[in-house]
C-alpha cells in the first residue's frame, strides 16, 4: 500500500519546501495540498467538518505554487492536489497549470479534484452551487481533450471552445492521473465515469465496506479495478485501521499534518512514517 502526507500549507506552517523533503526524506509516496481560493466573510454554508471553520481554509497556500516548490526540491516524491476546486477555475489556464505542474515535476503530478462545499465561495467564481457537478464534469472532459489533442475544441453547456493550440502537454499519458474525491456512491460513479481512482474521507459512509460495490461499478461500466486507485483522507492513524484499509485493498492512506511549524510537524511525520512501516 502507499502512504502520503496531506496538510493545508500557510504562512504560519511548515514552508512547503521544508516539509516536502522531510515526506520524501522518510519513505512517503506522495504530498497533497488542498485548495480554497478564499472564504466569504458573511457565512453561509456549514462546514462538513464541524461547527466552527478552521482558520486554515482561508489562509491556505495556492497549491499549484506550493507544489512547484515542493517539486524543485524532491525527485521521486509525487505532488498532489487534494483537493482541486474544478469549479472555480478556468479549464484552458486550468489544464495548462496541470501540465506545466506535470512537466516541471518530470511526471510527478496526481490531479485530486472535486466540486467543493461552500456555496458562496463558488458563487464568488460565477459556478452555481446547484450546477457544481455538471460544470466539474464538462471541464474535465475539455482538459482532456486539451491535454491529447494537438488542436482542442469542446462543446458543451457550461463550456464551449471552437479549436485551440496549447501547450505543454503533460509528462504522464495521456494526463496525469485524475482522482475524484467525494463520498459513496455518487463521488464514486463520477470516478467510475471519467477519473482514474477515487478519494473518499475516511470514517464517512463506511468506505471499507463499499468497496466491493465499487469494483461491480467498474466492472458494469467496462473499467479495471485492478488499475483505478482507491485513497483514503483523514483521521486514520492507528495500526489496525492501516491494516484493514490495506487488507480492504485500499491503495493509498493519506494522513493529515495539522498546519502547524516544524518543531510540531516532524514528530508526528516521524510517528506516521513508522506507522507505515509496521503496516507495510
Amino acid at each position: 500500500m502507499k502512504y502520503g502526507i496531506t496538510i493545508f500549507p500557510t504562512d504560519s506552517s511548515i514552508p512547503p519546501t521544508e516539509l516536502a523533503r522531510a515526506v520524501e526524506a522518510r519513505g512517503f509516496e506522495s504530498l497533497w495540498f488542498p485548495e480554497h481560493s478564499h472564504i466569504p466573510a458573511k457565512r453561509e454554508s456549514p462546514w462538513p467538518g464541524g461547527p466552527e471553520l478552521p482558520k486554515m481554509y482561508y489562509d491556505v497556500f495556492e497549491p499549484f505554487v506550493a507544489l512547484a516548490a515542493a517539486a524543485a526540491v524532491t525527485t521521486t516524491l509525487k505532488l498532489a492536489t487534494g483537493i482541486c476546486l474544478v469549479v472555480q477555475r478556468d479549464p484552458i489556464q486550468l489544464a495548462k497549470s496541470v501540465a506545466t505542474l506535470d512537466r516541471v515535476s518530470n511526471g510527478r503530478f496526481l490531479f485530486g479534484i472535486g466540486a467543493g462545499w461552500n456555496a458562496e465561495e463558488m458563487r464568488n467564481h460565477g459556478t452555481d452551487f446547484g450546477k457544481r457537478l455538471s460544470v466539474m464534469r464538462e471541464r474535465v472532459l475539455a482538459m482532456k481533450e486539451i491535454w491529447t489533442k494537438s488542436k482542442a475544441e469542446f462543446h458543451g453547456k457550461y463550456v464551449d471552445f471552437d479549436p485551440i493550440m496549447t501547450w505543454p502537454k503533460p509528462v504522464q499519458r495521456p494526463h496525469p492521473p485524475i482522482h475524484v474525491g467525494g463520498g459513496f456512491p455518487n463521488a464514486a460513479r463520477r470516478a467510475v465515469e471519467y477519473g482514474d481512482g477515487w478519494m473518499p474521507i475516511f470514517g464517512r459512509n463506511e468506505i471499507l465496506a463499499k468497496l466491493p460495490e465499487l469494483h461491480r461499478m467498474l466492472g458494469a461500466a467496462g473499467r479495471d479495478a485492478a488499475t483505478f486507485e482507491v485513497s483514503i483522507f483523514g483521521m486514520i492513524a492507528l495500526p489496525a485501521e492501516v491494516a484493514n484499509a490495506r487488507d480492504a485493498g485500499v491503495t493509498r492512506v493519506i494522513f493529515g499534518l495539522p498546519p502547524h511549524a516544524d518543531e510540531k510537524v516532524l514528530p508526528l511525520l516521524d510517528r506516521y512514517a513508522e506507522l507505515a512501516r509496521s503496516v507495510g
